[in-house]
């Protein structure tokens, strides 16, 4: 299902739409971050269309007349693909193409042939490989409709079956089969997870592209790959930590994003076992990105789907390095002082100081305010020790360097 092949930049015209529920500057910015997946993808955005309606058309997303002013734009600038900001139903992916005439891809296509890119291990490129087939199942009209036809010849007359059946056919048992092996993965791995013992477990959660991967190296001074890309890390990492005197377990989890496909939420929940069975969460927000709110909220509903969301958890606000806010000219009196005009400090005194769960200001990749990021980690993970191991007293007093007892 996945084949390894070099990616070469190909140009790319985005398509997103304004409704009621989406306006101008949410979708400007889901096209900002469509177009950062293009670029981890491989490829160059070099023109956007963009159209006000009140929902997207049924049959073709867009209008036609918007349609035709996409298909003029392509031809004269010889553009070979086009891809829009959410997921076309089989419908729409046929008739856009008849229309266009041209390779036609959509948000979770693209998502899905990140993934499968990335995907290292056996593990992750079965899931991406389920979450292909379960995404590709109902759009293979739109591949094989020239071959839907009877078989015929000698000894094939009768009912037979259609070609387009025959292909959705293989494609359940492809379906059938990753699944299986999946099954048998997830046992062997739910093995080695309770090989582990009482250790207490860590889990790095957030949206993708925040640092969690930079901070999981600083933290436990391992050699994770780690990139400014999209979905750098798609495979769980788990090592062990040491911070004073308590040892504990760290797993790096795959990043997560909004209109995340279904498909791959569900192919990849087995992976979030990993964040299920945690003691602690971390969860990493970058604050130098201008809707880092939003990506809270789209994590903690991911982590509610998958029954995570009461778990213990520091808030960990990286890239402070990377932060600038607006400013206001002193004798302007017209503009209305909001949060993108705030400093760090008034950031750290607003809401951020009220919210139920604990929260540190860091830079991974300037190693920024660690000592207070591993204080409050050691804290509510010897909290977690001390209720599992009521016994082991020594393991709660602190040492100095030379050893002696605090």
């Amino acid at each position: 299902m996945i084949e390894e092949k070099k990616v070469t930049s190909e140009k790319t015209v985005l398509v997103g739409v304004i409704t009621q529920h989406q306006d101008e500057a949410k979708s400007t910015e889901y096209l900002d971050e469509l177009e950062f997946l293009v670029t981890t993808a491989g490829g160059t955005a070099v023109k956007r269309f963009v159209q006000k309606l009140e929902k997207p058309h049924p049959k073709t997303f867009i209008g036609t007349g918007k349609l035709e002013d996409v298909k003029a734009y392509i031809d004269s600038h010889d553009i070979g693909t086009v891809i829009f900001d959410d997921e076309l139903s089989p419908a729409q992916l046929r008739n856009i193409e008849k229309i266009l005439d041209t390779k036609i891809l959509d948000r979770t296509t693209l998502i899905l042939d990140i993934f499968a890119q990335r995907a290292e291990t056996s593990y992750a490129r079965t899931q991406v490989a389920l979450a292909q087939c379960q995404y590709m199942l109902p759009r293979l009209t739109k591949l094989w409709s020239h071959l839907d036809k009877q078989k015929g010849g000698i000894g094939m007359r009768g009912p037979g079956e259609t070609e387009i059946e025959t292909d959705r056919r293989i494609v359940r048992d492809q379906i059938a089969l990753l699944k299986k092996k999946l099954e048998t993965i997830d046992r062997q791995m739910a093995v080695q997870r309770k090989n582990r013992g009482k250790m207490v477990r860590v889990a790095l959660v957030g949206y993708t592209n925040v640092g969690k991967s930079t901070l999981m190296n600083v933290i436990s001074k391992s050699e994770v790959f780690a990139e400014d890309k999209l979905f750098a890390t798609l495979d769980t990492t788990v090592r062990k930590v040491v911070i004073k005197n308590i040892p504990f377990l760290m797993t790096d989890t795959v990043g997560f994003i909004r209109k995340l496909p279904t498909q791959l939420v569900e192919s990849f929940k087995s992976t979030l076992d990993e964040v299920r069975e945690a003691d602690l969460l971390l969860h990493v927000v970058d604050i130098s990105h201008p809707t880092f709110e939003d990506h809270i909220n789209s994590v903690n509903l991911i982590l509610e789907e998958i029954e995570s969301a009461n778990k213990p958890t520091l808030m960990v606000f990286n890239k402070i390095d990377s932060y600038t806010h607006e400013t206001i000219d002193e004798d302007d009196l017209v503009t209305e002082k909001t949060e993108k005009h705030y400093t760090l400090d008034e950031l750290k005194n607003s809401w951020m100081s009220k919210i139920e769960d604990e929260c540190v200001f860091i830079s991974a990749l300037n190693k920024d305010n660690m000592e207070d990021f591993k204080e409050k980690v050691f804290d509510m993970v010897r909290d977690i020790h001390t209720k599992r191991f009521p016994y082991n007293n020594y393991l709660y007093s602190e040492y100095d360097e030379e050893g002696n007892k605090l």
